[in-house]
């Protein structure tokens, strides 16, 4: 399975962005999709996931309101839309995959697969 993402780069404070993954796998493998990130010196966080139906989500609570998670279970993709972004969203995004349903068990270690990062510099 590999997972292929994208849509990094450097935005303003309030701006947007948008990243995706697309997943060359077996649906089945890809049930429950989710996005990660790293800030430096701390540790890999839960942002968003999402289970196969498209309408089971979970957010952490420092982007609930301003980041949306979907997914297109025919391309076997998934895009986190990130709004009004700020400094503090400043990460390495990562995203990972697992056949399981993970709702909002934040344990890396609970995704079997992943991606490669894609950097997100939020600052003036």
């Amino acid at each position: 399975v590999q997972l292929q993402a994208s849509g990094g780069g450097l935005v303003q404070p309030e701006g947007s962005l948008r990243l995706s993954c697309t997943a060359s796998a077996h649906i089945f493998q890809v049930n429950n999709m989710g996005w990660y990130r790293q800030a430096p010196g701390k540790q890999r966080e839960l942002v968003a996931s999402i289970w196969k139906d498209g309408k089971n989500t979970y957010y952490a609570g420092s982007v609930k309101g301003r980041f949306t998670i979907s997914r297109d279970s025919a391309k076997n993709s998934v895009s986190l839309q990130m709004n009004s972004l700020k400094p503090e969203d400043t990460a390495v995004y990562f995203c990972a995959a697992d056949r399981y349903y993970r709702g909002g068990d934040s344990n890396p270690r609970s995704y079997e697969y992943w991606g490669q990062g894609t950097l997100v510099t939020v600052s003036s």
